[in-house]
């Protein structure tokens, strides 16, 4: 049989069979799954198609301080007399891309260690966790400071890379856990039967086996990544150049902008960005935990 007739013969999974129509079927059967990623979906459009949307000519006016919402100025104005809906849709970019970076180093980390601790054992494995055990006795927060503190204007990718290595090691022991289960299942022992290579053995066959529970960690881990993002910039530790959610919250409260009732729609509006984000996050992240997992998938 040719090639060409494997192929032909070979029946195509349906949609709701694969990876990401598993998630679209999750998604769309939750309720609260679909509404958490309709919001995150409707936040990252406000934010990165926002800014190209929105007229970016916000001048400063001392005449419009602090004025009240109104058709001009939907959120009214700040201590600048610059508009505060403007500032919004360009403030939210960062966070969510770094917190998203961050997320992705850490999850790949946590990934790449676990699967050479679970798969390997041994030299290799107790190296690994004395390295996580260190990290995790380390307070993240405290290291995240000293680290931005050291250095007088970080970049962003640098916010990612700080917070990132400080949030893998939690996800590591879980990772390892569930590799060092799946390597002792029956088709990863007729891989090895067939000298596959240990690569293949782990990317091929173990890893596909745990990409819903990656997919879900990496939800949360954004979540977290931008807390610990927006942190940092409440606490004023980082640059203040660009616009930022967390920057924002940082000038309400070092300024006592919070004691200005006019005030409160730029004191309030970044903080329910973020608790929207994280809502809908975390519903997103349930609806997707139903669909991938296979024990609660059945239910």
């Amino acid at each position: 049989m040719s090639t060409v007739d494997a192929a032909i013969l070979k029946p195509r999974k349906q949609f709701g069979e694969t990876f990401f129509g598993r998630v679209w079927t999750g998604l769309t059967r939750s309720p609260a799954g679909f509404a958490g990623t309709v919001l995150v979906l409707g936040i990252v459009l406000f934010s990165f198609v926002g800014p190209l949307v929105v007229n970016q000519d916000n001048p400063t006016d001392t005449t419009q301080i602090w004025t009240e919402p109104s058709s001009a100025h939907w959120l009214g104005t700040q201590y600048e007399g610059k508009d505060t809906f403007t500032i919004l849709v360009n403030s939210g970019a960062e966070p969510i891309w770094v917190g998203t970076l961050a997320a992705l180093m850490a999850v790949f980390v946590a990934v790449v260690f676990g699967s050479a601790a679970g798969y390997f054992r041994g030299k290799i494995d107790a190296v690994l966790l004395q390295l996580t055990d260190v990290t995790v006795t380390i307070p993240q927060f405290l290291l995240m400071l000293a680290v931005v503190a050291f250095f007088d204007d970080i970049p962003a990718w640098g916010i990612a890379f700080v917070v990132g290595s400080t949030m893998w090691a939690f996800l590591f022991r879980s990772i390892r856990a569930q590799v060092m289960s799946l390597k002792e299942r029956e088709f990863v022992e007729a891989a090895r039967l067939q000298d596959l290579g240990t690569a293949r053995i782990v990317f091929r066959e173990i890893l596909p086996n745990m990409a819903g529970f990656i997919f879900v960690n990496f939800v949360i881990a954004v979540n977290q990544a931008i807390y610990a993002i927006v942190g940092l910039y409440v606490l004023g530790l980082m640059p203040s150049g660009t616009p930022n959610w967390g920057l924002m919250i940082h000038q309400s409260w070092s300024q006592n902008f919070y004691l200005n009732p006019v005030a409160m729609p730029f004191v309030l509006a970044p903080l329910l960005m973020i608790v929207l984000f994280t809502i809908g996050l975390v519903t997103m992240g349930r609806g997707l935990d139903q669909a991938l997992n296979p024990r609660l998938r059945e239910r």
